[in-house]
């Protein structure tokens, strides 16, 4: 019984390890290719559950997913010979296991190497033929473009990878570039500065100017009217004097001669002395004998 037991047993163990030497699995995010005494002898080997000879048989896996390589920061020159510091970054997958194992043997950092200096060198082609204006704005998206497609069908043909995208993170300049833009900056500046200051020192001098004339408009037009106004009520005061004067003219005279009296002596110790027979007096005695009638 016991040597029963130890058959069962030994079959089990055969068993398992026969399995784990024939067969094997690709993950979902994996390919894979098997590989004969080192020849590829099956290529792209999608997910699943796959058979192999012991021994004879052996089996690479790849990575499928997108994978990033990023660049250290290059300096590249461009159309006018100025230095920019470029900082990218590429993404890629393997689009064909069995070219990727040919070309990288399997390790991603001769691939990432390899792409690495596909990239610095068509960065700096690219970057040669256009201005600074265009590379930091007006024409990077189309750069990275033409780019792309370029390495994309090298990197098939010779890596059997496929370019997914690539970007520009970051483009700076020089220490010292960047020094001598800021100069000239800082000059345009105070340029356009003194430019604004000018024009609104003119603009002021427009305003006041106008100002000081709208003064001397409004206030002659208001002297003119109230000259009118004035010469008005003079004519209004005299039409009402004179029509006193045809109703009693001896009244009229008395009350100018009081009024003349009030002007010329409008002081406390001011003194009047009149004769008993004045025109005064004469003029009292008719208005009592008047009002006593």
């Amino acid at each position: 019984m016991k040597g029963f037991s130890f058959s069962v047993l030994f079959v089990v163990l055969l068993g398992v390890l026969i399995a784990s030497q024939t067969l094997f699995v690709v993950k979902e995010t994996e390919r894979a290719v098997v590989l004969k005494f080192g020849e590829i002898v099956r290529e792209d080997v999608q997910p699943g559950l796959h058979f192999k000879l012991p021994i004879m048989n052996e089996v690479k896996k790849f990575d499928a997913r997108i994978l990033t390589m990023d660049s250290r920061p290059q300096r590249y020159l461009t159309l006018e010979k100025k230095a920019v510091i470029v900082d990218s970054y590429v993404k890629w997958k393997i689009d064909s296991v069995a070219k990727f194992y040919q070309a990288t043997s399997g390790d991603e950092f001769v691939a990432n190497r390899v792409l690495s200096s596909r990239v610095d060198t068509g960065l700096r082609n690219k970057f040669g033929e256009r201005t600074m204006h265009e590379v930091v704005s007006g024409q990077r998206d189309q750069l990275m473009t033409e780019l792309r497609d370029d390495l994309n069908r090298v990197a098939q043909n010779e890596l059997g990878i496929s370019i997914v995208d690539i970007r520009v993170k970051r483009i700076d300049l020089p220490p010292d570039v960047s020094e001598s833009v800021y100069q000239r900056m800082r000059t345009e500046r105070e340029r356009e500065a003194r430019e604004h200051r000018s024009k609104g020192l003119e603009l002021a001098e427009g305003i006041r100017a106008d100002a000081d004339r709208q003064q001397v408009v409004l206030e002659a037009e208001a002297q003119r009217d109230a000259e009118m106004i004035r010469g008005d009520g003079d004519a209004k005061a005299a039409a009402i004097y004179s029509k006193v004067y045809t109703q009693d003219p001896e009244f009229y005279e008395f009350y100018r001669s009081l009024q003349a009296y009030r002007e010329s002596f409008s002081g406390s110790s001011d003194l009047f002395v009149l004769e008993p027979d004045s025109e005064f007096f004469k003029y009292l005695n008719s208005s009592t004998r008047g009002g006593t009638k």
